[in-house]
Parts: C-alpha cells; sequence; structure tokens
C-alpha cells in the first residue's frame, strides 16, 4: 500500500452530528492531507474515501470498480452491517445503482426513453401544475415548513405519475416515502415495512398493467408501461426486474429532488445578494441565470455527498493510493465538487458560474438518468418559490437546523420560513 505523507494535524472526526451539519472543513482537509482515504464507516465496515475532483472523475468512470455487491470482500465481524443498498433481498439486486454491463446497458436503454429532453419537455406543465397547487397549500399562512410542504411532496408526486401510479394511490406513496425519508434506510421497523409496502404494491401494479396493456403504445405512456412492453418484444425484462426498477427510479427520483430544492432554497436564503440577483433576473423574464444557478446550487451543495458503493473487481490505484480486490470505495461529490484545484473560489456560491463541470449527479456510465427532470423540478420549484414568495425568509437560526444522517444523500430535516402572505 502506498504511504501517504504524515499530516501536520490530527484527522477529521467523520459521520458525526456536527460532520453532517458542515463536512465542508474536514473534506478540505482529507484533499489537502488525505485524498484517498480509508476509514471505518458507522456500519463497521471499512471503505475508501476519494476526495480529490480528478481521481473522482477517473474512479466514476473506472469499470475496475464494480456497483455489484457481491465484489465486497466482507471481513466476518461486519456481517449483516455494510448499509449496502440491495444486500437483504435478492429480487432488489436487479437496478441500475447494483449491476454492471452488460445487463446495466440492457436496462439502461429501456429505462432512458422516458427521460429523453422531449419526454422531460413534456412532462413540464405538469411539474408547474404540482408547483403551484403545492405553494397555494400554504401561501396565505405566512409561513411553512419548506420541506415537508413542498420540497418532499413535489418529486413524489411528480414521479408516482412518471411511473403510472394512479393518483388516488400516491398519497400511500408520500406516506411511504416520509417513512423511509425520515428514518433512512435502516432495515427494521416502519422503514422495513415502507419498503415491503410499497414494493409489493409496484409488484401488483404492474402485473395489473401488464394483463390490461393494450397492443399498441399510447401517447406519453407511463413509464411502468413502457417496461413492460419493452420486455414483451423480446427485451427479457421481468416482472421482478421491472418491480426493481420502478422502486428505485422512485426512491432515487425523489429524495435526490427533495434535497435539491430543500439545500438549494437554503443556500439562496443565506445568500442574499445572490437570491435577489435571481429575481431580477426573474422579474426581467430571463432563464439563463435560473439555468447555470441550479448547476451551481448541485455543485455548491449538492442533494447526494457520496455517489453509490462500488467494488474493487482487481488492483487499482487511485490517486497515488493502491486499492485491493473487493475494498469498497466511495467517491465524495461534495468534496470533489469544492476542489480548488477545478474550481475557482470553490467555497463561494455564484450563480453565474460557466466553467462548472461540477459530478452532482455523477459521471460515466452511471450517470444519474433522472438528471434532466430533476433539474426541471428544480428550476420550477426555485422561480415559482421567489416569484410568488418575493421576500421569503429563513425563520430560524441556521445553526438550529438539522440535517439528516446518512451515508449517500444529504439534506436537510425541516427548513422553516416566512414570508408576507398572499391574499
Amino acid at each position: 500500500m502506498t504511504d501517504q505523507p504524515h499530516p501536520p494535524t490530527p484527522a477529521p472526526e467523520l459521520f458525526t452530528w456536527e460532520f453532517a451539519t458542515d463536512p465542508y472543513p474536514a473534506y478540505a482537509w482529507l484533499r489537502e492531507h488525505a485524498p484517498v482515504h480509508r476509514t471505518r464507516l458507522p456500519s463497521g465496515v471499512e471503505a475508501w474515501l476519494v476526495t480529490r475532483y480528478a481521481d473522482a472523475k477517473q474512479a466514476l468512470a473506472d469499470q475496475r470498480l464494480s456497483k455489484n455487491p457481491a465484489h465486497h470482500d466482507e471481513p466476518a465481524h461486519a456481517k449483516g452491517k455494510t448499509g449496502i443498498p440491495g444486500e437483504r433481498k435478492a429480487e432488489l439486486m436487479t437496478h441500475l445503482l447494483n449491476i454492471d454491463p452488460p445487463d446495466h446497458t440492457r436496462l439502461r436503454r429501456l429505462v432512458s426513453k422516458a427521460f429523453t429532453p422531449r419526454r422531460v419537455a413534456e412532462f413540464a406543465p405538469r411539474v408547474q401544475e404540482l408547483t403551484d397547487r403545492l405553494i397555494d397549500g400554504f401561501a396565505a399562512k405566512g409561513s411553512a415548513d419548506l420541506i415537508h410542504e413542498f420540497a418532499f411532496p413535489l418529486p413524489i408526486y411528480a414521479i408516482c405519475d412518471m411511473l403510472g401510479v394512479p393518483r388516488e394511490d400516491q398519497d400511500d406513496f408520500r406516506d411511504w416515502a416520509g417513512m423511509m425519508i425520515r428514518h433512512g434506510g435502516g432495515p427494521r421497523g416502519g422503514v422495513a415495512r415502507s419498503v415491503k409496502k410499497m414494493r409489493g404494491y409496484l409488484a401488483d401494479l404492474i402485473h395489473r398493467k401488464r394483463e390490461a396493456l393494450p397492443a399498441e403504445p399510447a401517447p406519453g405512456e407511463d413509464l411502468i408501461s413502457g417496461l413492460i412492453r419493452a420486455s414483451d418484444h423480446g427485451e427479457h425484462l421481468t416482472e421482478n426486474e421491472a418491480a426493481a426498477m420502478a422502486f428505485i427510479l422512485l426512491f432515487a427520483g425523489f429524495e435526490t429532488t427533495v434535497n435539491l430544492i430543500g439545500n438549494g432554497t437554503y443556500a439562496l436564503l443565506t445568500h442574499p445578494g445572490e437570491r435577489r440577483r435571481l429575481q431580477r433576473s426573474l422579474a426581467a423574464g430571463e432563464r439563463d441565470l435560473l439555468a447555470t444557478g441550479v448547476e451551481e446550487l448541485l455543485r455548491y451543495d449538492g442533494p447526494v455527498e457520496l455517489a453509490t458503493w462500488r467494488f474493487a473487481t482487481q488492483p487499482l490505484t487511485i490517486g497515488g493510493q493502491d486499492i485491493a480486490p473487493g475494498d469498497p470505495v466511495l467517491v465524495v461529490l461534495a468534496a470533489a465538487d469544492r476542489d480548488p484545484a477545478r474550481f475557482t473560489d470553490p467555497d463561494t456560491l455564484d450563480l453565474a458560474r460557466r466553467d462548472n463541470q461540477h459530478l452532482g449527479y455523477g459521471h460515466g456510465i452511471h450517470y444519474c438518468l433522472g438528471a434532466p427532470l430533476a433539474r426541471l423540478e428544480g428550476q420550477t420549484a426555485l422561480a415559482t418559490l421567489l416569484t410568488r414568495l418575493p421576500d421569503l425568509r429563513l425563520a430560524a437560526d441556521p445553526a438550529e437546523l438539522r440535517w439528516r444522517g446518512g451515508l449517500i444523500m444529504r439534506g436537510l430535516r425541516t427548513l422553516p420560513v416566512e414570508f408576507t402572505p398572499e391574499r
């Protein structure tokens, strides 16, 4: 193993509540002193953290790093404690986050047609309708918790619509997803029951849709029907695969957008100059700053802190550090996107930043398929909030806000705000 220089100061403590509140100083220390750092995670599993932009980009595209947990060389003391998505239930394994080519190539090709620019653009009026309806629900009160009343329900209803979940069932999904987002991905209790209910519902819905599917696709056919139709035309997508795919699209498609809207709004409220700059641009009917602004919010404090698990399938070297076969590798997107070797003034929020090839949605073959939909939701949500509630302001001391603990996602538990009520 390659030795790294002995740092002049002690390594920061990771994965504490203090760290969750502001991880960026710790990541700056790691980038400088231990850019590829082996650490013990809260689960007891040891993994490598990759923190520099160049190393992160290399690792995200390196096919010697597998997404399949079967490659994990798990020590005896950590059996059952890894928290690796999908390890507990084999039928949940066959989704885009846990497989490699050629299966990944096949499944991604089937799903990608739902997220084309044209399909997402057609969905824009529905996203605007949902956004306005949710703001209508609290605009007259003069205060709100923007996480629970806005950032959370918007993407859950949107992704349910896209999947083809009937609207009369979507509140059930809101309840199940709420349990998961409030309590994290733990294996027991209400979270496990919610996962089981959601998974069972999707399996039943897929079966019912398959039975009732017309011979020819209808315009704007929902994603689940599209997956079923593809499997019926020689693509060999089983009902288990379709259910697992729908589950991960639902889960990954809503929590990342909750955090994009929540973290983005918080960043704007704590940078009033940038917020006013965006509001002036929107008032003038300009959209360029909104587009670059959402990209900057993704870079500055993005919804995904660490990319999902990867496992070395053979010896390799990242950032001068030797990685052994079977070792887990976690790419720290939040650290890479604040790397001063790649971004000028990386700790400064600049909504007009142009040279901004951030890694907020990943890189390589596992780049987030739902990124166009998330961008649409983020732009629509922020533009509508700032236009309809122009004096939006925090209703709590930033030091009092709490961030959800977890390994992959980064987001606020609550975001209390005040504003002049709409009449």
